[in-house]
């Protein structure tokens, strides 16, 4: 028999401003222990020295990470022009140089191509799986990293800022699997000048927002106290991006056993994904067919 993992039973989410220096694991960690939580994760990873918003799911809002790990998200980043570098970032060595400067109408015009349905390179030093190894361990071991192109949607992608003739801020919004590195590092050759991010913030996530996290100082400070529990945001907020139907008592015993359950009408087509609540919680993600509901993902009531 395996080992009971300890802590409470608490649901929901808890919005963190993510530190730069800190991995987003030990942002999840340290929620985990500040709210003595049995289970806990994250949705969406920011690398270490990125900073922003990271949306800590606990207990059965794990169940609901999918949907946020879909769901849009915008982030703000500084542009250094002029260096590549191996990790396309501030971190890593600079391995190509230009004194080349474009201006800012070159800069929007190049912009252009990089929104709507792109195909992007994951960077070399990411957590992409090669023959089941990262990515970035290869890279560090000094092997030769080849990562094929995978599809990106890029909602918008705009010059925000042009503070020197080195750096540019951009912000952009995206969808699932987007690389900032990899936009930085593909606009700085198109430029014909290299580049690499030197500060990135994601500024929301679906439907949590930078601005609304705690910092790490605010968590310690809160810790193993019910003043932090207040800040905890139902697991609902996580199916935001889906259309939501009301079921009937009846139905809601049966979704909660996995069996289809009746629902209301709502505005949804045969065979669409759609949420079930019952006197406002969720109860279960499901495929909608005739009137029933069929649930994929079940919420313990």
């Amino acid at each position: 028999m395996g080992r009971k993992r300890k802590g409470r039973d608490i649901s929901g989410w808890l919005v963190v401003d993510k530190p730069a220096g800190m991995t987003s694991t030990a942002v999840v960690n340290k929620v985990r222990w500040a709210l003595d939580a049995k289970k806990a994760g994250h949705a969406g990873t920011l690398d270490p020295e990125a900073t922003g918003v990271l949306a800590v799911a606990l207990g059965e809002a794990t169940k609901t990470v999918p949907y946020i790990t879909d769901a849009l998200k915008a982030y703000t980043f500084t542009v250094r022009l002029g260096q590549a570098t191996n990790t396309d970032d501030a971190e890593g060595e600079v391995i190509a140089e230009s004194d080349l400067r474009p201006t800012d109408d070159e800069i929007k015009q190049a912009l252009l191509p990089f929104v709507g349905e792109i195909m992007q390179v994951p960077p070399k030093f990411s957590a992409v799986k090669i023959d089941g190894q990262r990515a970035y361990k290869l890279a560090r071991d000094g092997e030769d990293v080849e990562l094929a192109a995978r599809p990106l949607w890029v909602e918008e992608l705009v010059l925000v800022d042009r503070p020197d003739p080195d750096h540019v801020v951009l912000e952009m919004t995206c969808g699932k699997g987007g690389y900032v590195r990899s936009i930085t590092r593909d606009l700085g050759e198109v430029l014909g000048c290299h580049g690499h991010v030197k500060e990135l913030r994601r500024i929301w996530s679906g439907p949590f927002e930078a601005e609304d996290g705690l910092s790490i100082e605010q968590i310690d400070a809160m810790a193993k106290t019910p003043a932090l529990d207040d800040y905890l945001r139902p697991l609902e907020e996580g199916l935001a991006d889906l259309p939501e139907l009301k079921c009937t008592p009846e139905g809601a015993t049966r979704l909660r056993n996995g069996n289809p359950g009746m629902v209301l009408a709502g505005d949804v087509e045969y065979g669409d994904e759609a949420w079930a609540s019952f006197d406002g919680k969720a109860v279960a993600v499901g495929i909608y067919k005739s009137g029933e509901l069929h649930p994929s993902r079940v919420f313990a009531g």
